[in-house]
């Protein structure tokens, strides 16, 4: 994008496909059922952070940096890609995850020891405050650092989903309603961003996975509006505009429930695509739910943006079973 002061390094595999799911679109009783494989960007078993890392690490190393830093859940899809992404680059990588080390790495921490990341375990505190130690020690060392927010989600994170929803537009897929996970609001707020400035009509329906809707609501209004004046453009997203529901959050994050296991086993068996447990899964559980309750109508044409985050499945094994 020429309105950028660096080039977004390209890695990703673009663009996403968008697939018809008919058999599902069958059992659910709809009319046409599509879907965003952004489950599939390529990077370390893909997912919707690929795109955001293109710009976060252009803007690393226009910086100079020569150290990634970020955090998030113990197993975090966002982590996890910004590791494969810095070792594809050059990059060192610190990850500082919530909670303690587990006695066995499975899924996502796994691979985040495979692509030779440091773990830094949050024990207890609070994470924000041990990724801002652990930056301000990067400094102190002369790493030259490069904090990445949680979930990638800034004005650049945003960035790279304005570009997605273009990207979705050129595919011409005739839909009504876009579906998907939203928990740290970059993807939301890109896709939000994007569907104004390249006029798309229909729906925009973000299930959120965690935060109440006026929390997240505020966030994505911010962080959109922050990518606007960025670029330079107009628009701008009130809160009042956006739709996030929050019902279905459960006892929390990543704590998997029926509604998960459902929606994974449905998935699986009707179109063989595999969701995550907790943002995928959570949100066709949450779609699969408003359809069945009639919030969302037969006719509608609906598209699910798959955010990507397997790994996390074999993490939850004894879980998915219960």
């Amino acid at each position: 994008m020429t309105y950028l002061d660096f080039e977004p390094i390209r890695f990703a595999h673009l663009p996403t496909p968008v697939e018809e799911l008919p058999r599902l679109a069958q059992v659910l009783g709809l009319s046409r059922l599509l879907i965003k494989r952004d489950d599939q960007t390529g990077l370390a078993l893909g997912g919707n952070k690929t795109r955001k890392l293109e710009y976060l690490l252009g803007d690393a190393r226009s910086k100079g940096a020569r150290t990634l830093i970020t955090r998030g859940a113990a197993q975090s899809n966002h982590c996890r890609q910004t590791a494969a992404a810095a070792a594809r680059l050059g990059f060192e990588c610190v990850l500082v995850l919530a909670g303690t080390p587990p006695d066995y790495a499975t899924g996502n921490i796994l691979l985040d020891q495979i692509l030779n990341a440091e773990l830094v375990w949050t024990k207890g505190r609070d994470p924000e405050q041990v990724l801002q130690e652990s930056y301000s020690n990067l400094e102190h060392k002369g790493a030259d650092p490069y904090l990445i927010p949680y979930g990638g989600s800034n004005h650049l994170g945003v960035l790279a989903y304005v570009e997605a929803m273009e990207e979705l537009m050129s595919q011409s897929p005739e839909v009504d309603r876009i579906l998907f996970a939203t928990s740290s609001g970059g993807t939301q707020a890109g896709l939000c961003l994007g569907a104004k400035m390249y006029g798309f009509k229909g729906k925009l329906t973000g299930i959120s996975v965690d935060p109440e809707a006026p929390a997240l609501k505020r966030k994505v209004s911010e962080i959109a509006n922050n990518a606007a004046s960025k670029i330079g453009s107009p628009i701008r997203i009130q809160e009042d505009q956006l739709e996030v529901v929050d019902i279905f959050r459960g006892e929390g994050y990543g704590v998997m429930s029926d509604l998960e296991r459902t929606a994974i086993k449905t998935f699986a068996r009707h179109e063989g695509i595999l969701l995550d447990p907790v943002y995928t899964g959570r949100a066709a559980g949450g779609m699969i739910e408003l359809i069945q309750s009639g919030a969302i109508t037969n006719d509608e044409r609906i598209l699910f943006w798959h955010t990507g985050g397997t790994p996390s499945l074999f993490a939850y094994a004894e879980e998915i079973f219960q």
